[in-house]
């Protein structure tokens, strides 16, 4: 919390659905005392099939509310270069201050060596790995002219083969934020990176979850409740000292 007792505030990338992992992160800041601003791009949950009966923002933005959070929805495609200064800026204008930055924002479409086209790779690129670094750079333009401490965290995969383009722009996040670490450390801002391992969050289908079931030790699969209690950690005063740091938060679904 901030020394002047003021409601703490974030912006989250990537919530558009109650079902995702954006939202369950949501959700756990709501419920620590996190005023929050969500930006979502409506169009992306259409084209990868995944609307459902839990589509749209609203019924977050109505659970956030009812846990007593001012809740900012900012719809914005970030494959524009333009809209991660914009998303801050509009969060900062209605929140004040924007403490954390956690992006969820993701591109993600499968296809492999042979099969990505140049736009596809481009786009990917774009969403992944430009945008991080834009908003990284933007929100840390806004903590250090402030003189105020900060927190950024981001969400990578390990998923290669047959995701060229998801694999290598997530690969280009990971080195970008952990950069940040470094470089932003004297001004007393931190910088993570989680890799949730999978979670089912609308897109398994009934073999992909059987399968992703027998590789977990635990015995199921994770939950977006499960990956918004570390997120409310890593962004709570006792997650202060944990920097520069590729997070495996799965449950050993990576341990070999």
């Amino acid at each position: 919390m901030p020394a002047d007792a003021r409601r703490p505030a974030a912006l989250v990338t990537g919530v558009g659905r109650a079902k995702g992992i954006g939202a369950g992160v949501a959700r756990a800041l709501a419920a620590d005392g996190w005023d929050l601003a969500l930006s979502h791009l409506p169009d992306y949950d259409h084209r990868l099939g995944l609307v459902g009966h839990d589509a749209g923002i609203a019924p977050v933005i109505a659970e956030l509310e009812a846990l007593g959070a001012t809740v900012v929805p900012l719809a914005g495609d970030l494959a524009d270069p333009s809209a991660p200064a914009a998303l801050l800026a509009a969060a900062a204008e209605t929140l004040g201050p924007v403490d954390a930055l956690v992006m969820l924002h993701t591109e993600s479409v499968d296809s492999s060596l042979l099969t990505t086209t140049v736009e596809a790779f481009d786009r990917h690129f774009a969403v992944n790995a430009k945008a991080v670094w834009l908003l990284v750079k933007a929100y840390a333009e806004q903590r250090i002219a402030a003189q105020l401490p900060g927190r950024i965290l981001a969400f990578t995969s390990d998923h290669t083969a047959f995701n060229l383009p998801y694999g290598a722009s997530k690969g280009a996040l990971d080195r970008i934020v952990l950069a940040a670490a470094r470089e932003l450390g004297e001004q007393r801002i931190t910088a993570n990176v989680v890799n949730p391992g999978p979670i089912d969050t609308g897109w398994m289908d009934d073999d992909v979850r059987a399968a992703g079931t027998a590789q977990q030790p635990t015995g199921r699969l994770g939950t977006p409740s499960d990956i918004g209690g570390v997120v409310a950690f890593l962004l709570s005063p006792a997650g202060a000292w944990i920097n520069g740091q590729l997070l495996y938060v799965d449950g050993g679904f990576s341990t070999k």
